[in-house]
């Protein structure tokens, strides 16, 4: 890594700024991002109401700028054309670092091939919050954002996760976090270890972790741990698993010579243990 830079007053001309912004306690808006959305020419906010309540608390009158997952396409070009004249704009979501689970890329993007420059402001993460204080492995890890809404697309993407060694990281809602672990629980088994990171800086943030069938019952038992924003954290498959999915492939090399691929799958998943996902693809 490079030397520190001293802090510096100005902002650049021409630049997009990408700024975190705090996921509940607001003490975590860093000066430097507070500095920004001061100077900058016009931020754009996912919710402008939302990021409003947020500059009015910190006393900052910036013209707002809408730009969501319905507008983004829209207006990137119009936005590149601000920069390419010389403003600079600030990107901002909800809460956290924008683009993780929310909009911004096709900006981003835009402004990168028109030769903007684009300058992070990082800060808080709900995403690296969680995994800090999860106690799972952290070395090697994977980001999937929010599970399908539906239950049958959510079991099949958990499904094909069975086998990923790395930690598993999920944003989930209050009102299907019961369902989701209990799919969970279905694709990676009772023992797999997990931590549930819920209201990360808020008032009433909780981590809880322990055995998936642990967290089901004491998230069921308990209404407060049913509410608020959630990210869930599942330790990958470690070498028992590893080899379970390794006798699987073995057996279904060998059944599959002799039956349809799906039911040579199907046979070789139930006598080994390892997810009928890994071993066949549909």
């Amino acid at each position: 890594m490079s030397a520190l830079s001293p802090p510096t007053d100005a902002v650049r001309s021409g630049t997009l700024f990408v700024v975190a912004t705090p996921i509940g306690n607001l003490g975590d808006l860093s000066p430097r991002a507070l500095e920004t959305l001061k100077a900058v020419s016009a931020i754009c906010a996912e919710d402008t109401r939302h990021t409003r309540q947020l500059l009015a608390h910190f006393g900052v009158e910036r013209p707002l700028l809408a730009l969501h997952e319905h507008n983004e396409d829209e207006i990137a070009e119009r936005l590149v054309a601000r920069l390419r004249a010389g403003e600079s704009l600030a990107l901002v979501s909800d809460a956290g670092t924008p683009l993780i689970s929310d909009p911004g890329f096709r900006l981003v993007r835009a402004a990168r091939a028109a030769g903007i420059k684009v300058s992070p402001l990082p800060g808080p993460s709900a995403l690296i919050a969680a995994l800090s204080v999860a106690g799972l492995p952290s070395d090697r890890f994977v980001f999937e954002g929010f599970l399908p809404a539906k239950a049958a697309a959510r079991r099949e993407r958990l499904a094909a996760l069975a086998a990923e060694t790395r930690t598993l990281v999920f944003y989930e809602s209050a009102h299907r976090i019961e369902e989701t672990l209990a799919d969970a629980v279905a694709a990676f088994g009772a023992q797999r270890l997990a931590t549930i990171a819920r209201e990360l800086t808020k008032l009433f943030e909780t981590v809880l972790d322990g055995r998936l069938e642990g967290l089901v019952a004491r998230v069921a038992a308990d209404p407060n741990q049913r509410k608020g924003e959630f990210v869930l954290l599942i330790q990958g498959a470690g070498e028992d698993a590893d080899a379970k999915i390794a006798e699987g492939l073995r057996l279904y090399a060998k059944l599959s010579e002799h039956l349809p691929p799906s039911t040579a799958a199907k046979l070789a998943a139930e006598l080994s243990g390892a997810p009928r996902k890994a071993l066949y693809g549909s």
